[in-house]
Parts: structure tokens; C-alpha cells; sequence
């Protein structure tokens, strides 16, 4: 009687409105892991696939669907190990991922990634939005744009008030759907007459699996956010590194298929999932589960501003970016998608490799996540120098941006090697400097 007692009420439990409340232990295994493959599948994984046949200048892809395929297995792999260690602290601490950062920088200078965290986290937020207006549009055009917006936001408000609550939904219902979408659009495009899909190169390997690697790493910042709700640290570091893993492969390689299938043309890949036998029908479950994602980014936002304001309410901060998100969806469009992620990722695979080495293999008295936190400027030093190694071997694309790194390698008289992965060596470099000027300062 008693067990059953304590199920319904870890089922009713939910996030702490304050970071002055504890957070509840009521996350097992299959709920974590649930919430995680649903992250893997995105319709961004579709359109976004192009990214990692690591595309020259003029667009034309360098890596062929074979070697893309490749690369992008390696650097989901990778970038999933990256979450499951990501994961571990908040499970550990019963903490959020930007109030960790106290503990990894002190509390003031942890403002300064929380600030950067907040502004990409609302633009993801905002992406998704029109990724699911843009998608519900190709299912039935004979509905405003903006009414898809507004209510992708609403739903998306309604997820965010009640967190835990939707992990769980997740779980029961809208994982098996998805698993069968996927299954059925596998089944239906592997019977399409496809081209040769060894055509091209294996140039620019780390490139892809860079591109691929970016897109797990793009949750490192909030997987803490979920897994302070964990109930072991094996749950979450296994939940986040493997259930984000095997689905972001399967979604990536569908949508190489696909593409492969419209001859490349991004602005086509879509098609082949509409135009099979049923494809609306499920395509449509890919559409209503795009708000999970919109979900993670608005409710993950709401408790990093908590780190600025503990005492804020993260009912009515989800509320007030609820509506942020859906007037920018109204007056955005989806912008320079690769540089984007390229972007997040020098910025946030480094500030892994230091919270990792120092959280893992460094201090061994506890961990300070207080409003008082002493500031470890050693901490940042050692995220900037893994941030100056990412930007030497790929600066992404933005001209003014990629130009600066140009020249100071030009001074360093640097070339980056086709071996050389820019993710994973700043976040070595990182993780060692960590280390290093972590015993210095201890001493």
C-alpha cells in the first residue's frame, strides 16, 4: 500500500517553482531516456542534415551520403557521451545547469554564460516555432502561418508550467508514435529508387561530424535542467548519452535519405515523407512532437534566469517567454541554421571540457553552487583558451567573423589539418587547462 502511495505521488510531483525549493528525485531510467530520444528526433534533423556532408563555399556538398552517414555517427556518439557527462553533475547536486556553473566559475562570473545561455536558448526556441509552422504548412496550407505559430506557442506554454508532468507524457504516449513513424518513412524510402549514395568524397570528414557533434552539444547547457530529477547518476548519464544518441542517427540518416532522394535540394526535403502512402498521417506525428523541443528550450530558459533571479517564479517566467518566443516566430524567419550551431558549439563544447575535468577529476571538497561563490578566473582562462582552439580550426562561416580568425592564424602562421576535429580538441584543451591552473590556484 505504501509503494503505491509513493508512486502516485512521485506521479503528481513536479519542478520547483523557486531554486529555494529542492528539486524531486522522481525520474527513473525509461522516463529520462524517453525524453531524450524525443529530443534526437527533430524535423531540424531533416532539414539540418545537409550540414554534415560539410557543404564548400558555393554549397556544394564535399562528403557523399555514405561518408555523411559515417561522420555523423561518429560525432553523435561523441557528442552524446558529451550529455551523458553534462547530465551527471545536475543528478549529483539536485541543481540546474546554469546555477552548476556557481560551483564552476563562482556566482557572479557564472552571469556571464547564464546571459549567453538565456539569448540561445530563446533563439532555438523561436526556430522551432517556425520550423513547426513551416512543417504543419506543408501538411495543410489553408491555414494562416501565424495560426500555426500561436498555437505551436501555446502548446508549448502549457508544456513548460507543468515540466515534469510532460516528461511523462512523453514517455507513455508520444514515444511509441514517433518509434512507429520512424519505422514506417524507413520502410517507405529505402523502396524508393535511390541514387548512388557513394558519390562523392570523404574530404572534410570532421567537418560533418563536427556539424553532427554541434547539435548534441547544443543541449549540454541545459541537460542538468532534467536531470536534477534524476534518481541515480547512472540513470541520467545512460538515459541522455544512449536515448539521445540512437535517435538522433536514425533521424539524421532518414533525412540523408531523403535528401538524397530530392538530389540535394534542402528546400525539398520534406517531400519524400509526404508524398509516400500514409506519409501526411505520420509526418504529422513529427509535427505535433517538433513542441518538445520548443518545450526543453522555453522551460530550460526560464530556470537559467532563475540563476539571475532565484526568487522568480518559473510559472510566470514560462508564461512571459512563452509569448516572447511566439511574437518572434511571428516576425522572424529561420536564418543561417549551420552557423548557428557552429557557433553554439565552439562556445559551449570548451566550458564542457572545463566543467568536466574540474567537476570530475579536480576539487575534491564539494561543490559551491551558493549566491556566494568565490570567482575561479583560472576557469575561465581555461574555457577561453578551448574557445581560441575551436575558432583556429573552424570559425564557421559568418565572413567578418571567420576573416578575424583568418588573420590570426595567418600571425600564428597555423594551418588546421583535415584530422583535426575542432570540438574534440578544445574540449582536450580545455579539460587539460582546467586541470593545470586548477592545482595552480589551489596551491
Amino acid at each position: 500500500m505504501s509503494s503505491e502511495v509513493e508512486r502516485r505521488s512521485e506521479e503528481r510531483a513536479e519542478a520547483p517553482l523557486t531554486l529555494d525549493e529542492p528539486a524531486p528525485k522522481v525520474l527513473g531510467f525509461w522516463d529520462q531516456s524517453a525524453f531524450w530520444a524525443n529530443l534526437g528526433v527533430s524535423l531540424l534533423a531533416f532539414s539540418g542534415a545537409y550540414t554534415v556532408l560539410a557543404p564548400d563555399a558555393d554549397g556544394s556538398p564535399t562528403l557523399s551520403i555514405i561518408a555523411g552517414i559515417v561522420a555523423m555517427a561518429v560525432g553523435t556518439i561523441l557528442g552524446g557521451l558529451m550529455l551523458g557527462l553534462a547530465a551527471v553533475p545536475g543528478a549529483r547536486t539536485g541543481q540546474p545547469a546554469m546555477v552548476l556553473l556557481r560551483g564552476l566559475f563562482g556566482a557572479r562570473l557564472s552571469y556571464a554564460p547564464t546571459v549567453l545561455n538565456i539569448a540561445q536558448l530563446v533563439g532555438w526556441g523561436t526556430f522551432e516555432l517556425i520550423v513547426i509552422a513551416d512543417a504543419a504548412r506543408e501538411l495543410w496550407d489553408g491555414v494562416p502561418r501565424w495560426t500555426y505559430v500561436v498555437a505551436a506557442g501555446a502548446i508549448t506554454t502549457v508544456l513548460t508550467v507543468w515540466p515534469l508532468g510532460s516528461v511523462r507524457l512523453l514517455r507513455r504516449y508520444v514515444t511509441v508514435a514517433v518509434a512507429i513513424a520512424l519505422v514506417y518513412f524507413y520502410v517507405q524510402l529505402l523502396r524508393e529508387p535511390l541514387p548512388d549514395l557513394t558519390e562523392g568524397s570523404w574530404g572534410g570528414f570532421w567537418l560533418g561530424a563536427d556539424a553532427a557533434l554541434a547539435v548534441s552539444i547544443s543541449w549540454v547547457p541545459v541537460a542538468a535542467d532534467y536531470t536534477r530529477h534524476s534518481r541515480t547518476e547512472r540513470a541520467a548519464f545512460g538515459a541522455a548519452a544512449v536515448g539521445y544518441s540512437v535517435t538522433q542517427i536514425v533521424a539524421y540518416v532518414l533525412g540523408l535519405l531523403a535528401l538524397a532522394l530530392v538530389a540535394g535540394d534542402t528546400t525539398k526535403v520534406f517531400d519524400p515523407f509526404l508524398n509516400v502512402t500514409l506519409g501526411v498521417v505520420f509526418f504529422a506525428v513529427f509535427v505535433l512532437r517538433e513542441a518538445d523541443q520548443s518545450f526543453a528550450d522555453t522551460y530550460s530558459t526560464a530556470v537559467s534566469i532563475q540563476n539571475l533571479v532565484p526568487r522568480a517564479d518559473r510559472r510566470v517566467l514560462s508564461v512571459g517567454l512563452g509569448v516572447i518566443v511566439t511574437v518572434l516566430a511571428l516576425a522572424l524567419d529561420i536564418g543561417d541554421y549551420a552557423s548557428f550551431l557552429s557557433l553554439i558549439g565552439s562556445v559551449f563544447v570548451p566550458m564542457l571540457g572545463v566543467l568536466a575535468a574540474d567537476f570530475f577529476l579536480g576539487r575534491r571538497r564539494g561543490w559551491d553552487v551558493s549566491r556566494t561563490a568565490p570567482s575561479r578566473w583560472g576557469m575561465i582562462v581555461a574555457w577561453a583558451v578551448g574557445f581560441v582552439v575551436y575558432q583556429l580550426i573552424n570559425p564557421g562561416t559568418v565572413s567578418r567573423w571567420a576573416g578575424f580568425w583568418q588573420d590570426v592564424r595567418d600571425v600564428l602562421h597555423f594551418v588546421p589539418q583535415s584530422w583535426m576535429s575542432a570540438s574534440l580538441l578544445s574540449f582536450l584543451v580545455a579539460g587539460a587547462a582546467a586541470l593545470l591552473l586548477g592545482r595552480l590556484t589551489s596551491k
